[in-house]
Order: C-alpha cells, then structure tokens, then sequence
C-alpha cells in the first residue's frame, strides 16, 4: 500500500480528498476471510443462517434454469470483498485480457465492479479533479448524467469540438497548446473525458486513427483519459466473431502496448444483460483502482453481491467469455435494426428539416433542425403536447457558471420504441416543424 501511493504522488492527478483516503481496517480482513484455519472474532459480519434466503434461480429465456446453490447463495447475501465478488472479477479479467490483450499477470493494471458505471465515473472525478481548481476536458455535447455531477462538483468545463465521428483531435490540440495564452490563470488541464463509441447524445465513434492522434497528444501534454465506453459493444460496424470485421480497438488497449498508465476505462452490463441490476467496472491502472476501492469503502462497502453472483452466473451459463460476446452481437443486431427504422423514418418525414449522419454504433440519432436557434422550447413543450418525448441539445452543452447554452440539435433515441411509434413520432414532430 505505501508503495502504491508513494507512486501514485508522483504520476496521477489526484485531489486532496482521494490522496486523504486510508484502508479501511475493517475492510482489510476481508481477504483473510477464506484462509484456511482462519477464526474471525473480527469485523461485524451478519451470521448467514438468520438469512431467510436460500438458494437463488433465475430461468432464462432459453428456458434454461440457472441457479445459485446454497453456497454460492451465502457468498452473494454476505458482505464481500469492495473490488468485487471473486468469482466476477474473474471472468472480467478475462473478458479485458480477450477484448483488450490486457496482461493482469504483470499487477500493473487492476478491475474494480462497480454499481453501474455511472458510480464509477463520479468516483473517478472526485478523485482526480479538485474543485474550483482543476479543468477537465470533456467533448462537447457530451453526456447530460456526467454533466449533473460536474456542475454541482465545482470542476471548469472546457469543452472540446465534436463531428460525426466524435471527438476532433485538432480541436483538442488547438485547446492543449493555446491553453497558457487563453487561461493565465487556470492549470493546464490533465484529465479528458472521452465517449468513444456511440457516443450519448451524438452518437458519434472515434476511428482507430483518431485514437491514435488523441493518445498521442495525451502523451505529449501528460493527460489522463478517461475512457467511458459503453456502447462499446454496440458497434453495428464491428463483431465479435472470429470471421467478421472485429470491434475498433480501445484507448485501452492502445494504452497496455504503450504501457500501460494513460487510460481508466468504464463498461456497463446496463445496455447488455440487465440496466437495473446495476453492475459497471472500470479498468486501469492499479493505483488508480486503488483509489476507488477506498472510495468505494467508505461509501458504499461494495456493490450489490447478489447483482454480481448472478452477472457471473450469467457468464457461466453462456460459456464465459465467448459464449457473452455471441451474446452481445445479437444485442448489437437487434439496436441497428432499429438504427435502420428511426433512420428510414426520419428520411421519410424529415427531409426537409433536419440534417443528421447516421450513427455507427449506440441507441441515438443526433439531428439539427434546420431553421431552429433553440430546439428547448419545441422539445420540451410542444413535442410533448403532441406525446413525443425526445432531448433538446442544450442539456449535453457543457458550461461553467450561470451560462445558459442553445441548441438546434435534438437526441432521439432508437433502444425502446416500436418501429411503428418511432414512424409516427417523425410524423407528429414533421407536423410541428411544418408550423
């Protein structure tokens, strides 16, 4: 542990708050729990057997019936080690090694579950970024939940130009070197938030040469990405299969042949197995892991053990690893097929008035308007008179202080609505734009 941090001083950007973190001593035994021989007198763990559960079962819509026997059950019900249930983080190692080519043997890179990767994200930002001081570069439009835990979090947003293919390297490098001319008075900013692969609203997807020109200014200008990825394995250009075209590799991935320091990543289950079971993980570099353990201790000790046993029943019940990515490529089919309805239907009824690429990879079509300053007012009231929900573009706009941003652009989403309702929504909003 010492060493870790003595580490992490010199190579991380980590706040006050963080670095002021310590191993909880409780938390510590957890471990030792399972060493043979071992009596524990220790912690203030719950006897399982006043547990009124006994086993778990779960039926599949194979029809198969996937249960958790009676030890199994124990191990979910009880309190767990806070990086995550043994049996889970396995096959996550495995899937990262497999997808990723990390190599978790050499104990530089570490996999920590967390309650959807939502939770691990704001745990991220309260330990890198130190409020009223510490800029993140973040794409602009980005992601409307990271935003509500930036704003009240006090951190300086400087947004970073996007196209249809995501974040613009040249725009980035324009901020990078320009920044002692334009901000005097601000730190260079040492942390870039990225959504790389259908990215929520825009639905845009970084190209593997993009990736390249972004992980190389971070080496030239010391940053920390951090990767939130999870669309990732919807990408509708890309496959798991070994005969198909493969998935666009990783900032993480670049990052391991480069060695491994520059990238924290974040997946999610949410859009693959289940969004209320409520299991992400985030993989990086160790101390950075570290890190959020301690966060993770003091917060919340772990997340929900029984969310985690069934994930990695899940796993089990596929085959691992290969049997979970034949799995998400029929996820992946089923979300374009929709891609390809709302996008039919949009060119059917909105032609005329709006402009829009057709996403590569995610659950959203970003459109402007044409002829519209602000698309807040006709989204939010008139659209919804006419019982079509969408988001207008000012709430993915990243601001600092009391500014109020516009936007022509609008963010539909193609995951849940039939194919005929998203064919009348065009029509309803065809209608509404006509006026």
């Amino acid at each position: 542990m010492i060493r870790s941090l003595l580490r992490l001083d010199n190579r991380y950007p980590v706040t006050s708050a963080s670095r002021l973190r310590l191993p909880s001593a409780i938390r510590a035994l957890q471990p030792l729990l399972d060493t043979e021989g071992m009596i524990s007198l220790g912690g203030g763990m719950p006897n399982v057997t006043t547990f009124p559960i006994s086993t778990i079962e779960l039926k599949m819509k194979d029809g198969a019936a996937v249960v958790l026997d009676e030890g199994e059950t124990r191990a979910a019900l009880q309190y767990s080690a806070s990086r995550g249930l043994p049996c889970l983080v396995s096959h996550l190692k495995s899937l990262q090694s497999h997808v990723h080519g990390l190599d978790f043997g050499r104990g530089d890179h570490d996999v920590i579950v967390t309650n959807g990767s939502q939770d691990g994200l704001a745990k991220a930002f309260e330990m890198l970024l130190e409020p009223r001081v510490d800029t993140l570069l973040v794409e602009s439009p980005t992601y409307s939940g990271s935003l509500a835990f930036l704003g009240p979090a006090s951190v300086n947003l400087q947004g970073v130009q996007t196209d249809e293919h995501g974040l613009i390297p040249s725009d980035l490098r324009r901020v990078l070197e320009g920044w002692e001319g334009s901000n005097p008075s601000r730190k260079k900013p040492r942390v870039l938030y990225t959504i790389p692969t259908g990215s929520n609203p825009s639905g845009g997807s970084l190209s593997l040469a993009r990736k390249h020109e972004i992980y190389e200014l971070a080496v030239e200008h010391d940053l920390l990405i951090l990767e939130d990825d999870p669309y990732y394995y919807l990408d509708f250009e890309g496959s798991s299969s070994p005969d198909g075209p493969g998935r666009c590799p990783s900032l993480l991935s670049i990052d391991e042949r480069a060695g491994g320091a520059r990238v924290l990543r974040f997946d999610s289950f949410s859009k693959l197995l289940s969004a209320g079971i409520r299991v992400g993980f985030a993989t990086g570099p160790a101390e950075l892991i570290e890190r959020i353990e301690l966060h993770t201790q003091a917060t919340m000790l772990h997340a929900s053990g029984v969310s985690q046993a069934v994930v990695s029943k899940i796993f089990d019940h596929l085959g691992g690893v290969a049997g979970f990515l034949a799995h998400v490529d029929q996820v992946t089919s089923f979300y374009q097929e929709r891609r390809d309805a709302l996008v039919a239907s949009v060119e059917r009824h909105l032609g005329d008035f709006v402009e829009f690429e057709p996403p590569k990879a995610g659950m959203f079509l970003w459109m402007r308007l044409k002829g519209v300053k602000d698309s807040n007012d006709l989204i939010m009231d008139k659209a919804v008179e006419k019982k079509v929900l969408m988001v207008p573009g000012a709430s993915f706009i990243p601001t600092n202080g009391d500014e109020h941003p516009s936007s022509s652009f609008v963010r539909a989403s193609y995951s849940t609505a039939s194919v005929e309702e998203m064919d009348e929504a065009c029509q309803r909003l065809r209608d509404l734009l006509r006026k």
